[in-house]
């Protein structure tokens, strides 16, 4: 795992969950999420590499079973790790808030 979510934030969408065949390539370019909008990578099977591509660039591998935190517009990509099969979630601030 890699970072946590506010209590503040609420789910309130996904994507479809691809694997290293249909994966976007949006989300393999580097991008960000919009303002007050959160992530989380679910890695359901394989591993995928998480990549932070601002300030101090780094990554992390996150294996099935765990997750990575995606933070609000933060500039970052993913990259395939063999065969693998993953979602994003997307969360924001809880509404009348």
């Amino acid at each position: 795992m890699l970072g946590s979510l506010p209590d503040t934030v609420t789910k309130y969408g996904e994507t479809p969950v691809f694997d290293e065949h249909s994966v976007p390539a949006k989300l393999t370019d580097t991008h960000d999420t919009k303002a007050g909008v959160w992530g989380r990578l679910c890695v359901l099977s394989g591993s995928i590499r998480y990549v932070v591509d601002c300030g101090d660039p780094h990554s992390l591998v996150v294996n099935a079973n765990d997750y990575a935190i995606i933070v609000p517009q933060q500039p970052h990509h993913v990259e395939i790790i063999g065969p693998a099969e993953f979602k994003v979630e997307f969360y924001r601030e809880h509404e009348g808030e």
